[in-house]
This record gives structure tokens, C-alpha cells and sequence, in this order.
């Protein structure tokens, strides 16, 4: 018997003379998910959308819903500025969610730089990717939820 039906103590009404307190359990486990939330994120040969980028842009994802993006960045030092960029666009505004930059100078080695992010993508939104001329960024994109957060499976 349920404690509300009498099968708490005998001679105590549950609804009448106890206080309840609920506890929410809000691990991993309890949302179904046997994987630690690093894991949850992982790429696999099913899920993982590769892209390299030197010298155009791409637009590398445009579905809705939470994406990591996972790559590097490399740019030769040349006598003027160079970017790579990872930005968000909805057609109207873009933002640079991700930016290297090689302010110029002396021509000399490359620089590098690694990136790991999670974008969230609205209806009508894309992430595209601008590779530099004399530069490349290459990298991964995986979707980890869809739009209203629910989490996509490995």
C-alpha cells in the first residue's frame, strides 16, 4: 500500500499531517542517458560533418537545433591581414563566432590555433565557415541536441 493509502504508520493520514518534500534527481542518468555529458558530444563516422575551407566560404550547417563545432586554424604570416571565421548568419546579420586573426607583418611561419564550441541554430540560421587566402580551417560539426534540446544520440 502506498503511504497515502494508509500503508505509511499506522494511525498517521499522509495528506493531512506530513510534509513531503520531493527530490529531483537531475544526473545524467535520470534523463535516460547511461554516457557522461563529454561523451554525449562525441564524433562518430555517422555524425561527423568534416569541412576544410582555404580561401572561400562554405556554409557548413543550416538545420536547426545545438551543434559542436570542433577544428583548427592555420594562417601564413603575409604582409597583410588575414581571418579565418566561423560565424553565424540568418540571412540579414552575421556574427563571427569564432575569429583568428594574423595581423601581417613580416612574411614568416603559420600560426595555428584549435577551437571546440557548441552554436545553437534558430530557424533560418546557418554556420558558415571563411577560410583566408594563404590560410585554412578545417574541422568537424555534429549536431548534440535538436532545437528544443533534446539530446541526439552519439
Amino acid at each position: 500500500m502506498l503511504p497515502s493509502q494508509g500503508g505509511f504508520q499506522p494511525g498517521v493520514d499522509l495528506s493531512a499531517s506530513t510534509q513531503i518534500i520531493p527530490i529531483v534527481d537531475l544526473t545524467e542518468s535520470a534523463e535516460g542517458s547511461n554516457l557522461r555529458v563529454d561523451l554525449q558530444t562525441a564524433f562518430t563516422l555517422v555524425n561527423a560533418n568534416t569541412f576544410a575551407v582555404s580561401g572561400t566560404s562554405t556554409v557548413v550547417i543550416n538545420t536547426t537545433g545545438f551543434w559542436r563545432v570542433f577544428g583548427t586554424s592555420t594562417l601564413l604570416i603575409t604582409g597583410s591581414q588575414r581571418n579565418n571565421t566561423v560565424d553565424i548568419k540568418d540571412g540579414a546579420t552575421t556574427k563571427s563566432v569564432y575569429r583568428h586573426t594574423s595581423q601581417g607583418g613580416t612574411a614568416g611561419p603559420y600560426l595555428s590555433d584549435s577551437f571546440d564550441f557548441i552554436c545553437k541554430l534558430e530557424a533560418g540560421d546557418n554556420i558558415t565557415v571563411v577560410g583566408s587566402i594563404g590560410g585554412m580551417i578545417a574541422g568537424a560539426i555534429r549536431q548534440v541536441a535538436d532545437i528544443d534540446g533534446n539530446l541526439v544520440n552519439p
